[in-house]
């Protein structure tokens, strides 16, 4: 299959403009923590700048590798890009922010406004997986599939109501740690099971659901998004769609696109609560008071 993308072209498989994009992220990054920081503002941890600057590497292998043209091919991909995007990017991201740079957002009135209703737990459960699950219905999918601008601001609308809801897991501040420990495990379980109903109609359709992979006219317009114009014009009369590429059935290739985000999710979701879980009991232990040292015996 590598040897036929090939066609599309380097600019299709590698998005240059989008490396450029994510490299000027991390070099704000480093200036804003580096040379502009100000006494009393902390240099990130090692730990924090590993997990900032494997965000950005996730995001350019989602966003701008040849796996964003894969994902206009293959459901499989695509949905590959959907667990990985929304529930694995925004922790690495919240997780490598320093806890000043936080600080700086909040105490900005619109930032905080935004922060607090956004992150209101019982809010963001419901957004991100009510639009997730929107996304999803074919008659959306293949609208957002057939505008650059539909498709930019849908799926950017629903990457920060997945801030959002990580947000309240992995809050940053005091001020927004709203749930117990118990609390965030419970909200863990409600996303694994209000995300389902979206997996599941995607793996037990009995025939493809969405034009974007099936029907060759809206393949061509959803390629569109990432191939350039004088590109597709010259291959659109020698491709007749997506099965040219695809190395299973259509039908396959979606139930396998709804049974990996299924998997990612759970097993992103179990390192959360996992994680959760071992904190909360080191904290708890740490905080039991010893025995007191046993009373010598009078002699």
């Amino acid at each position: 299959m590598w040897l036929e993308l090939q066609i599309f072209g380097f600019r299709a498989l590698w998005s240059p403009v989008y490396l450029l994009f994510v490299v000027m992220l991390a070099a704000l990054y480093y200036y804003i923590t580096g040379p502009r920081r100000k006494a009393g503002e902390s240099y990130p941890t090692i730990l924090q700048q590993l997990s900032f600057y494997s965000g950005l590497v996730l995001l350019y292998i989602i966003k701008g590798s040849p796996v964003d043209l894969l994902g206009h091919i293959m459901f499989t991909a695509h949905m590959t890009q959907m667990a990985l995007y929304y529930l694995l990017f925004p922790i690495l991201i919240i997780k490598g922010i320093p806890e000043w740079m936080w600080r700086n957002l909040y105490d900005t009135k619109v930032v905080k406004s935004a922060l607090r209703f956004f992150t209101k737990p019982l809010l963001s459960l419901l957004l991100f997986n009510g639009l997730f699950s929107l996304y999803h219905m074919p008659a959306i999918f293949d609208f957002a599939k057939s505008s650059e601008w539909a498709h930019a601001i849908i799926t950017t609308i629903i990457l920060i109501t997945a801030f959002g809801m990580w947000l309240s897991v992995f809050p940053p501040l005091k001020e927004m740690d709203r749930l117990s420990p118990i609390l965030k495990i419970g909200f863990i379980f409600a996303n694994g099971v209000l995300i389902t109903p979206a997996c599941g109609l995607i793996i037990f359709a009995g025939s493809p659901l969405y034009d974007t992979y099936s029907q060759s006219g809206a393949w061509i317009q959803a390629l569109s998004l990432c191939v350039p114009e004088s590109v597709l014009s010259d291959l659109a009369n020698n491709l007749s769609g997506p099965n040219y590429f695809m190395p299973i059935p259509m039908i396959e290739d979606q139930q396998l696109g709804g049974i990996i985000m299924k998997i990612t999710q759970e097993i992103i979701f179990g390192s959360v609560i996992a994680y959760i879980f071992f904190s909360w009991f080191n904290r708890e232990r740490e905080t039991i008071d010893p025995l007191p040292d046993q009373v010598p015996s009078e002699t």
